[in-house]
C-alpha cells in the first residue's frame, strides 16, 4: 500500500509539476508585478509558476487514494483526508503563493490521480485492504 500511496503522489507531483506547469507558464500571485502593493507576502515566494498548485495536487491525490482504500473499513477516513488536503490547499492561497483557481485545479487533478491510482491498488491487492484500523 505504502508503495502505492508514494507512487500517487510522485506521479501527482510530476504530472502537475513538470508537465502542466511549464505547459501554462502562470506567474505566482506573489510574483505578479500588478499585485505587488496589494500584497502582504507570508512565506518566500519563489521562481517556479503558479498552476497548477502541486501542493494541492499532492495532497488530494494523497487523501483520495487513502480514502479508496480505507472507506470500508474506517469511515471517518473521507472527512480527516479531505478535511487534510483541503488546510493544506487554503494555506497556499492565504499565503499568497497560489490563486484559488490554481489551487481548485490542482485538487481536481490530484483527485482524479489519487482515484486512478485507488482503484487500480483495490483491483491489484484487494486481500491487502484487509487491514485493521482502529
Amino acid at each position: 500500500m505504502m508503495v502505492f500511496l508514494f507512487m500517487t503522489f510522485g506521479a501527482s507531483d510530476f504530472i502537475s509539476a513538470s508537465l502542466v506547469k511549464p505547459v501554462v507558464k502562470r506567474v505566482r500571485p506573489c510574483n505578479e508585478l500588478t499585485l505587488q502593493g496589494n500584497m502582504n507576502n507570508r512565506i518566500r515566494c519563489g521562481s517556479g509558476y503558479s498552476f497548477p498548485s502541486s501542493h494541492a495536487s499532492n495532497h488530494f491525490a494523497m487523501a483520495m487514494f487513502l480514502i479508496m482504500v480505507y472507506r470500508s473499513r474506517w469511515k471517518h477516513v473521507v472527512w480527516l483526508a479531505l478535511l487534510w488536503a483541503f488546510a493544506i490547499s487554503f494555506a497556499q492561497i492565504y499565503v499568497g503563493v497560489h490563486y484559488p483557481f490554481d489551487v481548485l485545479c490542482g485538487a481536481l487533478l490530484g483527485s482524479l490521480i489519487g482515484y486512478v491510482l485507488g482503484k487500480l491498488f483495490l483491483k491489484i491487492q484487494p486481500e491487502k485492504v484487509q487491514l485493521s484500523i482502529i
